[in-house]
C-alpha cells in the first residue's frame, strides 16, 4: 500500500522582479517512511534549488488514491473527499465510508470531472462531499531502484 508524505521546503526563491524571497512549499512524496521521504525530497529538490534550503516538515498524507493528468493545464493539485455508500451484507444497511483523494487537475471543475472518470468503473455508489485545491507544488512517486 502505498504511503504519501507532505514535505514542505524552505529556500530563497528568486521572484520575476529578481528579489529574492524566502518560500516554504510543499510536495508530495511517495515513500515507505519518514526517513525515506526525507532522502527522497533532498535528492529530488537539489537539482532545481541553487543555494541551501531545509526539510521543514514532513508529515503522512492521508490519500486513498492519486490521480494524475498529463495534461499541462493540469498544475494544480485538488484534495477530493468522497463518501462510498456499501450496503452491509449482514444487516442489509447502507454503510458510509469517507475516504480522500488526490486529484491532478486545472480547476475545481476539472479536478470532479477527472474523479468522476476514474471511478467510472467504480460498483460502489460515491459521492463527492468537497473539493479543495492544496499548496502542493508537485508529486514524486515511488520509483523502485534495480540492484
Amino acid at each position: 500500500m502505498n504511503k504519501y508524505f507532505e514535505c514542505g521546503i524552505r529556500y530563497e526563491k528568486t521572484l520575476e522582479n529578481g528579489m529574492q524571497k524566502r518560500v516554504t512549499e510543499l510536495y508530495l512524496v511517495d515513500a515507505l517512511s519518514f526517513t525515506e521521504a526525507e532522502k527522497r525530497i533532498i535528492e529530488e529538490m537539489t537539482p532545481f534549488i541553487s543555494g541551501e534550503f531545509e526539510v521543514k516538515t514532513i508529515k503522512q498524507a492521508n490519500y486513498s488514491e492519486l490521480v494524475l493528468s498529463d495534461e499541462t493545464s493540469a498544475d494544480k493539485y485538488f484534495k477530493c473527499k468522497l463518501t462510498f455508500i456499501l450496503l452491509d451484507e449482514k444487516s442489509g444497511k447502507e454503510k458510509k465510508t469517507s475516504t480522500n483523494m488526490l486529484v491532478q487537475a486545472a480547476s475545481t471543475e476539472d479536478a470532479t470531472d477527472k474523479l468522476n472518470a476514474a471511478l467510472k468503473q467504480t460498483m460502489a455508489d460515491y459521492e463527492i462531499t468537497s473539493v479543495s485545491e492544496t499548496n502542493i507544488m508537485d508529486y514524486y512517486p515511488y520509483e523502485a531502484k534495480e540492484d
